[in-house]
């Protein structure tokens, strides 16, 4: 498949090869933004990706960068146009959260994160669609239609940050900024080709983000590539140590986490890569040193139960009853019908189970500087599937998506997603990397050592022309 661009303007392959045409003037702010702006269009046109294309005001921050440039006093991300999903506060840009009962909601100020890459000089195009307040791995939404893949638009695209992966595999922007309660960010990296990282719990500042459940809520980001997640991440203060080659990395390996298999071509995928991985590193399956179903025992009930609950104090406090069941949709509806049938004693016993789950991490990492696993255990369900089916084993879409990723936003370790070489031309699987708290310039470091081994990746790489198909109804 050979993927051409919606326009004739040359697309920086990179991040840093943009910001270094920038310097050198080969190319300028404007026609930069103005080639996003034109792809994300028509990624709007084919994959439902944004719930807005702000153009006017971004050909406005690319003039002043502009300037800047001429100037000679470029800020660290100058000129760069990103997205941000709908559920994160930009000032004077619509943002609704991904729900029709916020129609017309215009943020007086911007997010924390948003504030620090504008300042930085990055270029805001537009809000990249979400599940509706963040609460679901589809993307899917009655009210502004589904997102869709582009990889295979008859599929989900992962969430509930799908809009962001969506329209970085596209090519409309090269990164953004998502949001990761359970794996939002790196569910639908892992189902449309791309990266995507989740620090570790509080690094990067929630304030301006609409609350899903705010002990497990992270500010993440998505890229193409690992240097791209590493050139945002260090402008918002996320160093990357110098390479050690003396240094050989510890790997404890993780097959599985009960009670979801892996499918055969994840599970094909992923042993090809731990065998090219154990010829460079110390590799041990964590399953020698202790059995990995004990030491996630439990954590994906504790997990749900603490989003449940929380959501449900973060839409209750909010608004009234009449209000939600009026202008949420069904299944958020459903979900708060269920969180008000919780109690008190729920929520404590999950937190015992978090704090169980997150000192049996600590000690299983004791020995090992990263874990490694797969970020999702099947390729991207179709976008009329209820459920999953894997060897024996049948759960919800959510489930399967979630198991491999939910534990460490309880326990608040850093978390990357990076693709997997594609196999025969097939839907994009990816390995997760884990880092202990703390270690996030270490853990991009190590992923882009990785991603540079294992060589290109990405099934985005290879996408083919969608930019002319309208996406289904």
């Amino acid at each position: 498949m050979n993927r051409q661009p919606s326009d004739s303007f040359p697309h920086p392959a990179c991040l840093r090869t943009a910001l270094e045409a920038l310097a050198s003037r080969r190319i300028t702010a404007k026609d930069l933004t103005e080639a996003a702006i034109r792809r994300a269009q028509a990624c709007q046109q084919a994959f439902n990706a944004f719930a807005v294309i702000d153009g006017e005001r971004a050909l406005q921050a690319a003039a002043e960068s502009d300037r800047r440039y001429g100037e000679g006093s470029q800020r660290p991300l100058e000129g760069l146009p990103i997205a941000i999903k709908d559920l994160i506060d930009t000032k004077d840009i619509e943002t609704r959260y991904g729900s029709a009962a916020c129609r017309g909601n215009v943020p007086a100020a911007d997010a924390d994160i948003v504030k620090a890459l504008t300042e930085c000089g990055a270029i805001v195009i537009g809000k990249t669609t979400t599940h509706e307040f963040a609460w679901g791995v589809t993307t899917a939404s009655p009210s502004f239609g589904d997102t869709l893949n582009p990889i295979d638009p008859a599929r989900i695209p992962g969430g509930s940050s799908g809009g962001a992966a969506a329209a970085i595999a596209h090519g409309a922007v090269l990164a953004g900024v998502g949001t990761d309660t359970g794996g939002s960010v790196r569910i639908p990296a892992a189902l449309c080709g791309v990266v995507g990282f989740k620090p570790t719990l509080g690094t990067l500042s929630t304030r301006g983000v609409f609350p899903l459940a705010p002990t497990c809520d992270h500010v993440g980001l998505l890229g193409a590539r690992v240097d791209d997640v590493r050139v945002l991440a260090n402008a918002v203060g996320i160093a990357t140590p110098p390479v050690d080659a003396r240094r050989c990395a510890r790997l404890g390996i993780v097959r599985h986490i009960a009670p979801v298999p892996l499918s055969g071509e994840v599970a094909g995928a992923f042993d090809a890569v731990v065998e090219r991985l154990a010829r460079r590193y110390a590799c041990e399956d964590l399953g020698e040193s202790q059995r990995s179903d004990a030491v996630f025992d439990a954590v994906f009930d504790a997990f749900a139960t603490i989003v449940l609950i929380e959501g449900g104090i973060e839409h209750l406090r909010r608004h009234d009853w009449e209000r939600i069941a009026t202008h949420y949709n069904p299944e958020t509806v459903d979900r708060l019908r269920r969180a008000q049938a919780m109690d008190l004693r729920a929520y404590a016993t999950a937190q015992q189970a978090r704090r169980d789950f997150t000192a049996r991490l600590h000690a299983a990492m004791s020995t090992f500087d990263f874990l490694v696993l797969p970020t999702c255990p099947c390729t991207a369900p179709p976008r009329d599937a209820g459920t999953v089916d894997i060897g024996a084993w049948t759960g919800t879409v959510r489930e399967a998506l979630m198991t491999y990723t939910a534990p460490f936003n309880v326990a608040g370790f850093p978390a990357i997603s990076i693709p997997l070489p594609s196999r025969h031309g097939g839907l994009p699987a990816a390995l997760q990397i884990v880092a202990r708290p703390g270690g996030d310039g270490a853990l991009l470091q190590f992923a882009q050592q990785v991603e540079s081994m294992l060589g290109p990746a990405s099934v985005a790489q290879d996408l083919p022309d969608h930019t002319t198909t309208r996406r289904p109804e």
